[in-house]
């Protein structure tokens, strides 16, 4: 087995299901957005916590990336898809996508859809989506809409299945979430 072929195997995709997993995923999307790439950071922790489905990626016991799924309409926007820098170009982004699409595909969803940024429209192709109309502006960053028109080409590991639904009052956005995932900034 090739050190590549390792380190993939070596990532675990998993739903969140506690409160410390949730402010792990928010930790982790603090550090990426609001610390590398200058998001505001009253506008990285929004509403759409509360109903998503949250994912953590998993490398030797730590949390390295997170991503979420929201139902609108019947459709599933995937978002909020951050890898922590040493982790990257590991086969960790694919690994959450692919299972944020599979549960979107549970789910039942019409569309699967998400707002890429520009500079990593090249790695969303490559996972079967398509770029769709212009070019805007989010959060000061260059973004496109993209649609998700293809298969999963590779098995992805089904921890949990049929456990993709939103748990009711969990994920709620609070002060306090935002607090905890400040105090675990490194």
């Amino acid at each position: 087995m090739n050190r590549i072929a390792k380190t993939r195997s070596a990532v675990k995709i998993k739903r969140v299901t506690s409160q410390a997993e949730l402010v792990q995923a928010f930790t982790i999307r603090i550090r990426v957005f609001v610390q590398e790439q200058r998001v505001p950071a009253e506008i990285e922790l929004d509403t759409d916590d509360q109903r998503a489905l949250h994912y953590l990626a998993i490398k030797s016991g730590k949390a390295v990336g997170t991503a979420r799924v929201v139902m609108r309409h019947g459709d599933a926007k995937i978002g909020r898809m951050a890898v922590l820098k040493s982790y990257r170009r590991k086969g960790v982004g694919a690994a959450l996508l692919k299972r944020a699409i599979l549960a979107a595909k549970r789910l039942h969803a019409r569309r699967i859809y998400l707002n890429a940024q520009v500079g990593v429209n090249g790695f969303y192709e490559r996972m079967g989506f398509r770029s769709v109309g212009r070019v805007f502006d989010e959060a000061g960053i260059a973004h496109r809409k993209m649609i998700f028109g293809g298969e999963l080409t590779t098995k992805v590991h089904k921890v949990g299945a049929g456990r993709d639904r939103p748990l009711h009052g969990f994920g709620r956005l609070t002060a306090k979430n935002a607090k905890d995932a400040k105090k675990y900034e490194s």
